[in-house]
């Protein structure tokens, strides 16, 4: 695929997660049969970027490793001193040819490929200097917040810790994704100061600067809020599992496949399931499974690495890992077959 040599791509991936209360760093727990870290980088890889930085920073090395089979480069942010501080270092990892400069966090695994791709057009068309990503959410509590003027062009981004009792009731929040002009963005990182409740370089702050400088500011409204919201917790790692399973789910029904009770079926994002075919309650189908047609899988059955032919039975509860099963065959309930 011929890259795009007008933007690169920042992924910040050096923080420690506390409130994941784990020894493994925050961008490495798994969802929906990867890591978090991983979700975000395939969503940038339509984008064809010219490159992709990521700064890492705690569990430097474990991150390292797990990004190795990816087109990226790393940048280490020895302290956290904060989101605008993690940008401003990876200066110097990108290329002159770069115009455009998109950053987004690896932990939020639920970002689509599109989405990124019609933030970026929006940012292009615009002619923007900087384009910020926002939605709107019922209960905005621990985002930032995005000021406005009275013609909704945007002012500011206020954090959670910094925000009035007025500005926490506003409900359009920073989705934590932006398009910004190369040059402009490292220019206005460097006026950045640290008054601010946590004494850190906030990124969010280059978006004053541009409204004092009368650049011109855009916003990306993303439509599906659920897709940029962050993984914070043990219980939103289970709501953002939840939410691919859900995607893949109806991937599959749409391409002439039964689900039932489909918020209990896991099927991995490389098996493959033939038309016609029904997956009852509490299926797992991991790996590079391929299922054929009209194929009926019982309740609670796991399949790892298998394939099978067309009309093949499999009873509730059986385990089937890495074998082959021709045409019409039929597997015993709560069978083991390796």
């Amino acid at each position: 695929m011929t890259s795009n040599p007008q933007l690169s791509v920042i992924v910040l991936a050096a923080g420690k997660g506390t409130r994941m209360k784990s020894g493994k760093a925050k961008v490495l727990h798994e969802v929906f049969f990867a890591p978090m870290l991983h979700h975000v980088l395939q969503a940038i890889a339509p984008l064809s970027p010219e490159r992709t930085v990521v700064i890492v920073g705690h569990q430097r090395e474990a991150v390292e490793k797990s990004v190795a089979p990816y087109s990226v480069i790393t940048v280490t942010q020895e302290e956290q001193l904060g989101t605008g501080h993690a940008v401003a270092i990876a200066e110097h990892a990108i290329p002159g040819t770069t115009d455009t400069v998109m950053v987004l966090c690896g932990d939020t695994p639920l970002i689509r490929p599109e989405t990124l791709q019609e933030m970026y057009a929006t940012h292009r068309n615009s002619g923007a200097d900087l384009t910020v990503m926002t939605t709107l959410l019922d209960n905005p509590t621990n985002y930032g917040r995005i000021i406005t003027d009275k013609n909704n062009l945007v002012l500011g981004i206020v954090e959670e810790k910094d925000a009035s009792i007025e500005q926490k009731a506003i409900q359009e929040i920073n989705a934590g994704i932006y398009c910004v002009d190369k040059q402009f963005l490292f220019t206005a990182l460097a006026q950045v100061d640290t008054n601010n409740s946590q004494g850190e370089v906030y990124l969010t702050d280059i978006v004053a600067i541009a409204v004092r400088e009368a650049r011109k500011v855009e916003k990306y409204v993303c439509p599906r809020p659920q897709d940029v919201l962050g993984v914070n917790s043990r219980v939103e790692l289970a709501e953002a599992h939840g939410q691919l399973q859900q995607r893949r789910n109806v991937e599959v029904m749409l391409q002439g496949v039964t689900i039932q009770s489909p918020e209990t079926v896991s099927i991995s994002s490389a098996a493959i399931v033939g038309r016609d075919s029904l997956i009852k309650s509490g299926v797992q189908i991991h790996g590079t499974t391929i299922v054929g047609k009209k194929c009926v899988i019982g309740n609670g059955a796991i399949l790892t690495n298998c394939k099978l032919g067309d009309n093949v039975e499999i009873g509730p509860y059986a385990v089937l890992h890495d074998c082959s099963m021709p045409d019409k065959t039929i597997v015993a309930p709560h069978s083991t077959t390796f």
